[in-house]
């Protein structure tokens, strides 16, 4: 195939391609005129809001205490949590966890 058949295919799918546009376009707009424009909807009453209490925070159910974490990151702290309950085949809940520390591998 020459460039100037290439030149002339892609100008003919450009072609297609704003046509189809043009007929979406004078499609919507024959929509909107047969059925109008819809209204918005009205605006919501503004309620006032109630003032928020602070709550003392409660441990989750089966929480056990504190957890100190030597150079880990929370993320791969749970992740570690995850796997030994996983592999342990009990909820997680169920488990304590005093510490997770990172132990470096010798060469």
């Amino acid at each position: 195939m020459r460039i100037s058949d290439a030149l002339l295919l892609s100008l003919a799918g450009f072609l297609v391609v704003f046509i189809a546009l043009i007929a979406l376009i004078a499609l919507i707009k024959a929509i909107t005129a047969v059925f109008g424009r819809r209204e918005s909807a009205p605006a919501a009453a503004v309620l006032p809001v109630p003032a928020v209490t602070v709550m003392e925070t409660v441990p989750a159910a089966g929480a056990s205490g504190e957890l100190e974490l030597y150079e880990v990151d929370d993320y791969n702290a749970a992740l570690v949590m995850a796997v030994v309950a996983d592999s342990l085949k009990v909820p997680l809940n169920t488990l304590r966890f005093k510490s997770i520390r990172l132990i470096e591998e010798e060469d």
